[in-house]
């Protein structure tokens, strides 16, 4: 699905923390990650409980919270699902249940090309005109929530606020400066759609930030050329294919096996 809409214009994240070792240092994280739904709710209550009750005001009662989830919930990551449904019960509100992740981006130890390459898509049925507030676990590039905002508005929702635990992302915003969305329309053209499936307006204010660093359309042909292979030589190497699946005599190590949105810095190109 090509991602023609962004985030809401004046849209913010909601997040607890601006880098991942909080959540990474407790003891519930390896097993919540692995799809443990008992560590995750531990780990959701321990760190966010307070936190959640000190802003019950910032939603209205009655929106649907939403995270990017698989349908299989075996060895996906637990804690997205499970800050969603605390979320619901602190603002009163209801919990998605039909929208899932159809593919596994596989997004550990990837750099911001490879997470660009590997966008995620989504499923299910989207109820006309409800709002919906968006939670995950970590952003960074923001890209995962960016193609569930689009998925909800391309089906009649509306997107009324961002959730997450960590916002580790390198400018904290969702949306992206207006000169460098410029700047991409001008210096790219039509191209950039063609390769990415983005329109230029529907770019992260993270991923905007990154682009902008390449000179011509052709640098970043280039840059994603070499990020597709640099994805198989990385999932190989942890005995996994681009399908999904597990090599034979491999298995997935646990932050790898299910939905992964934690982000590392992007380098410049």
């Amino acid at each position: 699905m090509k991602r023609s809409f962004g985030f809401p214009q004046g849209l913010s994240a909601l997040a607890l923390f601006d880098r991942d070792t909080g959540i990474k240092e407790h003891p519930s994280y390896k097993a919540a990650k692995s799809g443990d739904a008992e560590a995750a709710l531990v780990l959701v209550s321990d760190l966010a409980g307070d936190w959640l009750f000190l802003h019950e005001e910032k939603f209205k009662p009655g929106v649907v919270f939403v995270a990017p989830h698989a349908k299989e919930a075996s060895g996906d990551n637990a804690i997205p699902q499970t800050l969603s449904t605390l979320c619901a019960a602190v603002f009163s509100g209801l919990v998605d249940k039909e929208i899932v992740q159809t593919d596994r981006v596989y997004h550990t130890g990837a750099d911001a090309m490879e997470r660009m390459a590997s966008r995620a898509t989504f499923e299910g049925v989207v109820k006309p005109d409800a709002e919906y507030v968006l939670v995950d676990d970590v952003t960074n590039l923001g890209g995962t929530l960016a193609e569930l905002a689009n998925y909800i508005q391309c089906h009649g929702g509306l997107v009324a606020g961002v959730l997450v635990l960590v916002n580790a992302g390198r400018n904290p915003a969702l949306i992206p400066e207006r000169k460098y969305v410029r700047l991409i329309k001008e210096r790219f053209q039509d191209e950039f759609t063609e390769i990415f499936g983005i329109n230029p307006d529907a770019l992260t204010a993270n991923e905007a930030r990154y682009l902008v660093g390449f000179r011509s359309i052709d640098a970043i042909r280039n840059r994603l050329a070499a990020a597709k292979q640099e994805i198989d030589l990385r999932l190989r190497s942890k005995g996994l294919s681009r399908s999904g699946g597990v090599s034979a005599g491999s298995q997935a190590e646990g932050a790898l096996s299910g939905h992964d949105s934690s982000d590392t810095p992007y380098p410049s190109p």
